[in-house]
């Protein structure tokens, strides 16, 4: 039993090495930004669906390209305070401190 088993695992492995070490390494160390831009990305999907807005349509609202729009709401992307008031803008939503009310 164990030779079969080792028999197919060789004769299934990949041709290129995983890198879901280095993957994992690097959600760890960047777990701070990651949760934030997760939890912007779920905002972000949710006000889409409500609003019927496609990835191409934001980008538009945002003067962005689709394929930068979908990087974001896979929330995987360290957003600069310029994208997420862009973000808040093309949405008419609050991503950062969404209870405190702007005085302008």
């Amino acid at each position: 039993m164990r030779v079969k088993t080792l028999e197919f695992l060789e004769a299934h492995q990949s041709e290129t090495p995983s890198k879901w070490r280095e993957e994992a390494e690097w959600r760890r160390e960047n777990a701070s930004w990651l949760r934030h831009s997760q939890q912007i990305a779920v905002k972000v999907l949710l006000k889409m669906k409500e609003l019927q807005l496609t990835q191409k349509a934001l980008a538009e609202r945002m003067n962005c390209t689709q394929q930068y729009v979908s990087k974001i709401l896979k929330g995987k992307e360290n957003l600069s305070l310029d994208t997420m008031t862009r973000l808040e803008e093309a949405l008419e939503i609050r991503l950062v401190y969404p209870e405190v009310e702007v005085c302008v």
